[in-house]
C-alpha cells in the first residue's frame, strides 16, 4: 500500500451544535415539556425575481445558521431545528428548487440555483403582528446585477410577511438528490501505481466515468467527478471540491499494488482512529489546511466537543456505507483477505463528510489487472458500487422517517 497525501477543505460545524449544547448547558433551551411542540422548519417561500430573489425560511423558533456553501446548491445549516412536512418544492427568481435534510438534530437546507448569485444578507426575524412564526431570511442577488437598495426595518418585515403565491400548475414534483462526489486516484503527471500495460490513473478515470453515469441514470444523484481528464488535481483541492459541492458521500478510486505479485483482492478504507487524532492537532493548531477549530471569542472546549461529535457522526457513516460496499461487491469480485481497512489517509480526514477509500484490486497482480482493464468487467465492479450508494441512501431515508 502506498501512502496517500489528501487535504481537508474547511470544516462544518453546525452539524452538532445542539447536542454539545445540551451536554454542557451553555446557554441551552429547557428540555420541552411534555405534549409541547417539537421545534422545526415550517415551509419556504420565495419573493422577487431573476435579479433579485429573497428566500423566507419559516420556523417555530429562532436559530442561528452556518453557510455552508455559497455556490449551488447555497447549503445552511439550521442549528437546533427539526424537519416538518414539507421536504422540498419548487423556487422562484434566482432559486429553481430547495430541498431540506435532516442530522443531528439540525435542519440542512439546500438551494438549487437557477444562474450564478450572490448571498447579500441573511437574518433573523422575530414573530410579529405580520406573522406568528420566526423568519430565517437569505437575499439573493444575481452575479452581476446592481446591489439592491438598503431596506428600512419596516419594508423588510412587509416583504417577509406572509403571502398567497399563486399556484404553479406546471411545476412537476421533485427528487431529492443526494450529492456523491467520486474521486479518481492521482492523474497527470502522478500516474499512480504501474501494472504491466496499465496505469493506476487511467484505470480509476475510467471507473470514475462509468460510476458517475450509472448514479446519473437512476435519477435520484448528482455526482461530481474530482477530474474527468487526465489532469493532476493539486492535493489540497480534492475534498475541497466535495466541501464547495456539499457532498453527502466521498468515494476515492484506487488500484493497489504490492511485492508479491500473487497478492491480489479489492478492500475499502475508512478514518482510523489516529486519523481523527490527526484532526484534532491539526484543527487545534490551524495547520496541515485544516481550520483552527478555536477562533476568535469562541470556547475551546466547545469547539472540541463540537468536532468530536461532528468527526462521531461522520465516522460511524462512512462504516456503515464501507460495509455495505464490501457486501456488494464481494459478489463481482475477489476481496483482500482483510477487506475492511482504515487508516489516516488525508481524503478520509474531512469531519464532516463520509468518506471510504476503495482500492478496486491489485494492478501488480495479472488477473486483477485484467480485470480492470476490461471495460465490461470494469462496469461489473461500478455497478456494483452504484448498488451500495443507493441501498445506502435508500436505508438512510427509512430510518429519517421513523
Amino acid at each position: 500500500m502506498r501512502a496517500r497525501n489528501f487535504s481537508v477543505g474547511k470544516t462544518r460545524w453546525a452539524v452538532a451544535i445542539a447536542a454539545v449544547s445540551l451536554a454542557i448547558g451553555l446557554g441551552a433551551a429547557a428540555a420541552p415539556k411534555a405534549g409541547a411542540s417539537q421545534a422545526g422548519l415550517l415551509r419556504v417561500r420565495f419573493g422577487g425575481d431573476e435579479a433579485t430573489t429573497r428566500v423566507v425560511v419559516e420556523l417555530s423558533r429562532s436559530t442561528h445558521a452556518k453557510l455552508v456553501s455559497e455556490g449551488s446548491p447555497v447549503v445552511l445549516d439550521l442549528a437546533k431545528i427539526d424537519l416538518g412536512s414539507e421536504r422540498q418544492g419548487v423556487g422562484q427568481g434566482l432559486v429553481k428548487a430547495w430541498t431540506a435534510d435532516a442530522g443531528a438534530g439540525n435542519a440542512r437546507l439546500k438551494l438549487q440555483l437557477a444562474r450564478p448569485a450572490k448571498i447579500e444578507r441573511r437574518f433573523m426575524l422575530a414573530p410579529s403582528d405580520g406573522s406568528p412564526n420566526y423568519r430565517y431570511v437569505v437575499d439573493l442577488r444575481a452575479d452581476g446585477a446592481a446591489p439592491a437598495e438598503a431596506k428600512t426595518p419596516g419594508s423588510i418585515l412587509a416583504a417577509a410577511a406572509p403571502k398567497l403565491i399563486p399556484a404553479k400548475t406546471e411545476a412537476k414534483p421533485l427528487n431529492l438528490k443526494k450529492v456523491i462526489v467520486v474521486d479518481a486516484g492521482h492523474g497527470g503527471h502522478d500516474p499512480g501505481a504501474l501494472g504491466e500495460n496499465v496505469q493506476e490513473k487511467a484505470v480509476t478515470l475510467a471507473a470514475a466515468k462509468a460510476l458517475k453515469a450509472k448514479l446519473e441514470s437512476t435519477g435520484r444523484f448528482k455526482v461530481v467527478l474530482t477530474r474527468d481528464s487526465d489532469v493532476f488535481i493539486p492535493l489540497d483541492s480534492r475534498v475541497e471540491i466535495a466541501r464547495r459541492a456539499g457532498a453527502d458521500l466521498f468515494i476515492s478510486l484506487h488500484a493497489d499494488s504490492g511485492a508479491d505479485a500473487g497478492t491480489r483482492g479489492a478492500s475499502v478504507y475508512t478514518l482510523s482512529d489516529k486519523g481523527s487524532e490527526r484532526v484534532q492537532k491539526s484543527m487545534a493548531s490551524g495547520q496541515g489546511g485544516f481550520m483552527k477549530i478555536s477562533q476568535p471569542g469562541s470556547n475551546l472546549a466547545v469547539s472540541q466537543i463540537l468536532l468530536d461529535l461532528t468527526q462521531r457522526v461522520t465516522r460511524n457513516k462512512s462504516t456503515s456505507f464501507a460495509e455495505r460496499l464490501v457486501d456488494n461487491i464481494s459478489e463481482v469480485t475477489p476481496l483482500l483477505e482483510r477487506t475492511r481497512r482504515d487508516a489516516a489517509y488525508r481524503v478520509l480526514l474531512a469531519p464532516d463528510v463520509p468518506a471510504v477509500l476503495l482500492e478496486m484490486g491489485f494492478i501488480t497482480n495479472d488477473r486483477d489487472e485484467a480485470f480492470l482493464s476490461n471495460a465490461a468487467k470494469r462496469q461489473k465492479l461500478t455497478d456494483a458500487v452504484a448498488a451500495a450508494i443507493d441501498g445506502y441512501f435508500s436505508e438512510e431515508t427509512k430510518l429519517a422517517a421513523r
